[in-house]
């Protein structure tokens, strides 16, 4: 499925699914921004194995969470490539903490990223998106099970899952496509910090197949939504979990 002559922002790209997202788009021709926070270094990598492949890349820095830098982030592409057609509000961060030990600081954080930069990214991408774009929202299986210290990372990301659906309309007066992507268990840094062996097999034992979900899998379901393939999707969150509930 190509996508020559199209240009992506895929936010918080430096690592993790970003990473693969970023090269996977990259690969089927789209000329990529890889967003990043403040992994640099990292974000460069990403740029240089995307161009190795024969795509094009650059690397920009923005925090999702300014509402400024947002905003800088999309005058940006627009003048370094003209246009904008896809964009993967990938950034996000989570922090698995009982109710009883959740700060104001870790609560404001994590909706300040997850929510609040997914809100003002969708907002620049109905003023300045090319008609036709997809936009990708991330959210999390996690969402449909009950799990300790989760709390405030899956009430993100069923604010996500909301916005989503509420600004289909919207995009859809542009012939803009947005949907939401709810991953499972995936085997990234993110996900991996902080968890003993013993949780984490437990985990793998939650889908079908018996093991983490990698980047690839999520990269792969989204090259599919962003394609012309996929123009009668909007609105919807699809769960990319290999079975987990």
């Amino acid at each position: 499925m190509s996508l020559n002559g199209k240009v992506a922002i895929v936010t918080g790209a430096s690592r993790g699914i970003g990473r693969q997202i970023a090269i996977q788009l990259g690969q089927s021709g789209a000329k990529v921004i890889v967003n990043y926070s403040s992994s640099q270094g990292d974000a460069s990598e990403v740029v240089k194995t995307i161009q190795q492949s024969g795509g094009e890349a650059t690397a920009i820095r923005a925090d999702v969470s300014k509402v400024s830098e947002v905003e800088a982030l999309f005058s940006e592409t627009i003048e370094r490539f003209g246009r904008l057609d896809i964009l993967v509000n990938n950034a996000g961060i989570m922090e698995c903490t009982a109710i009883a030990d959740v700060t104001e600081e870790m609560f404001d954080r994590q909706f300040a990223i997850n929510v609040k930069g997914t809100y003002f990214a969708c907002q620049q991408a109905m003023k300045r998106m090319s008609i036709g774009g997809t936009i990708i929202n991330f959210s999390t299986s996690v969402s449909g099970a009950m799990l300790p210290a989760y709390s405030v990372y899956a009430a993100t990301k069923g604010a996500v899952e909301q916005l989503t659906r509420q600004l289909a309309k919207e995009f859809g007066t542009k012939d803009i496509v947005i949907n939401c992507i709810a991953p499972g268990q995936v085997s990234t840094e993110l996900f991996l910090n902080g968890k003993s062996q013993e949780l984490i097999d437990s985990y793998s034992r939650m889908n079908a197949f018996g093991r983490l979900g990698e980047p690839e899998d999520i990269a792969n379901a989204i090259e599919l939504l962003v394609s012309d393939k996929a123009r009668w999707i909007t609105g919807q969150t699809i769960r990319v979990n290999g079975g987990f509930n």
